[in-house]
């Protein structure tokens, strides 16, 4: 194919990827089911636009490497700990009870044993987009079931990470007798230690002394370039150097820039590609079906379907439940795996491209994903009804409660380190830690507001965590970093620098997360005062005018002015300034 052929794939995909996303949110269904329904649009299956599965496909394969930089990224072990009693216990028994279901489903319907086992592990992980984006929707993310489920989704992405290393080697495999399959584990385990220990311990030396000579420069697109280098090239030398999966150096690179000070700049910053390759993703998946699925194999699908929407969420909150939390919890979080998505699809066509599984499984995922993505906000719906029912009946009114308080601790995530710590009633985040932002944390902190601050230069951070402050190091002007600062629950912001650029779009996000927040700027001349106000800020202060006042009091007190002259001649300028440019 021509190399011009590139433009009308991408074109076509995204066209049709925005138009169906867009259709699916008007409906409150995942857009994750409107990339995949594009893909089968521009699919050869269906009349029309075709686009080239080849060329997305290898788009696909860049969109995989940084969907797992991005777990590693936001992997936690801090996270994980905080809810390990349930988490790790429950996402393993989870995982297992799911594989063994497919598995035997698989053999049932007359699959070979890699197949079935490829089968039964693509069934195993629910989607964390679709998991956040439920709980979001219901308020829940932010709270301890939210940290739960977080918790249980950090150990299917490990377990998935694993598969996708194990895949390859069993593909390589012509026996397939247990003691081979030892064999084969051992060897991949070997591979994953030796990669984990080269990327994670060295990396964890190099990597960050790079970023910092980069955020240094005060570049965003030589910072944006590094981490995309870094995460592509180690992904690349992980599969060459290590024989591991590019999947497993991306996730491994980007646990390494997780820890450090530069993990929310990575996220808000670097990874602007990630959402648009992820979408080419599931548009070059949803490409792989066939609607032939409901007449060749309607049973497998059936049960498929039945396995991912009842079993895996029953199993999920009879675990939990057993685990002593309380129903409404566990209905809440079980219920949100009740799905498959992007971990599945990763599965499925590696195993596709080892030869390891037919099309006809591949289509079958594909629907499954495309019903149980689309039906499971509904099953949210139920945990009321239930929650009363349970509430009204004796026999169940016990479940209300949460058994073992041991199970979850709650924590708070301070500076990238857990505390048990409890969060000051008032929280304030300041922008910038510039003469004016160092004052104003530390008038904040002597009166009981606890600061956030938000710093660009990494060469702040150390003098401010000296001074005993939160910090978080990234751009305010993406949303992510706001987040992360806590602007949603906090009591005021304040734009410290003078020189923030796009002030105004920080402004806006601040009042979208919190309307109640109040802002308050600090700008380098008068006449920017106005456009500031109408964007939401509660009150300015422009340099040149406390310049004058300053000068004009200095001036008056030269003179003999009183201290009474002084206040009425100060007031009355500040009035003229406002007025002047109002």
């Amino acid at each position: 194919m021509h190399q011009l052929d590139i433009i009308p794939t991408l074109v076509g995909g995204f066209t049709a990827a925005l138009l169906f996303g867009y259709a699916c949110l008007l409906l409150r269904i995942s857009p994750i089911v409107g990339f995949l329904i594009a893909g089968i649009v521009v699919g050869p299956t269906t009349p029309g636009f075709q686009a080239d599965g080849q060329i997305a496909s290898q788009f696909a394969e860049v969109g995989v490497v940084l969907l797992l930089f991005d777990v590693g990224l936001h992997f936690d072990l801090q996270e994980l700990g905080r809810v390990r009693r349930v988490a790790i216990p429950g996402a393993l028994l989870q995982c297992f009870g799911s594989f063994l279901a497919t598995f035997v489903l698989g053999i049932a319907c007359g699959l070979s044993v890699s197949s079935a086992i490829v089968f039964g592990i693509a069934m195993s992980f629910a989607s964390t987009v679709v998991v956040t984006r439920l709980l979001a929707d219901v308020n829940e993310l932010q709270t301890q079931n939210g940290n739960l489920a977080i918790g249980w989704l950090i150990v299917q992405d490990v377990l998935a990470v694993l598969a996708l290393v194990l895949l390859p080697s069993l593909a390589d495999s012509s026996n397939t007798s247990w003691i081979n399959l030892i064999g084969v584990i051992e060897i991949a385990a070997l591979k994953i230690a030796v990669a984990a220990i080269a990327i994670v311990f060295l990396g964890g030396k190099i990597i960050p002394r790079i970023l910092h000579g980069i955020a240094s420069t005060r570049s965003r697109e030589l910072f944006t370039l590094t981490v995309l280098v870094l995460v592509l090239g180690i992904a690349m030398l992980s599969a060459r150097v290590f024989g591991v999966s590019m999947a497993l150096g991306a996730f491994l690179a980007g646990v390494v820039i997780g820890q450090s000070d530069f993990s929310v700049r990575a996220t808000t910053e670097a990874l602007p590609m990630r959402d648009a390759f992820a979408v080419l993703f599931f548009v070059s998946v949803g490409m792989l079906f066939n609607p032939q699925v409901f007449f060749l194999t309607p049973g497998l699908f059936v049960w498929t379907l039945l396995i991912a929407m009842v079993l895996t969420p029953l199993l999920s909150i009879v675990l939990m439940l057993g685990l002593g939390l309380p129903l409404k919890s566990a209905l809440r979080v079980g219920f949100a795996f009740a799905q498959i998505g992007e971990f599945s699809f990763i599965v499925a066509n590696l195993a596709r491209s080892q030869n390891m599984i037919d099309e006809a499984l591949v289509h079958v995922l594909v629907a499954v994903s495309i019903f149980s993505i689309a039906l499971s906000p509904w099953l949210q719906k139920l945990v009321e009804p239930v929650v009363k029912f349970a509430g009204s009946s004796s026999r169940f009114r016990g479940l209300l409660v949460m058994r073992h308080p041991w199970t979850l601790r709650p924590a708070v995530h301070i500076d990238g380190v857990d505390s048990d710590e409890i969060i000051e009633e008032f929280r304030t985040v300041v922008v910038g830690y510039g003469p004016v932002g160092r004052t104003a944390a530390r008038l904040l902190k002597e009166n009981g507001i606890s600061p956030t601050i938000i710093e660009m230069n990494p060469r702040s951070i150390e003098s401010i965590r000296k001074d005993g402050h939160r910090v978080v190091l990234g751009d305010a002007s993406h949303i992510e970093t706001l987040k992360h600062a806590g602007v949603e629950t906090a009591l005021s912001l304040i734009l410290s620098a003078s020189s923030i650029e796009h002030a105004s779009n920080v402004i806006r996000m601040a009042k979208l997360l919190n309307p109640q927040i109040k802002i308050i700027v600090r700008s380098a001349y008068l006449n920017e005062r106005t456009n500031l106000l109408k964007f939401g800020a509660d009150q300015v202060f422009a340099g040149e005018a406390e310049v004058a006042l300053a000068m004009t009091e200095y001036i008056l007190r030269e003179l003999g002015a009183t201290a009474e002259q002084i206040d009425r001649e100060r007031d009355r300028l500040r009035t003229d300034f406002l007025e002047s440019h109002r």
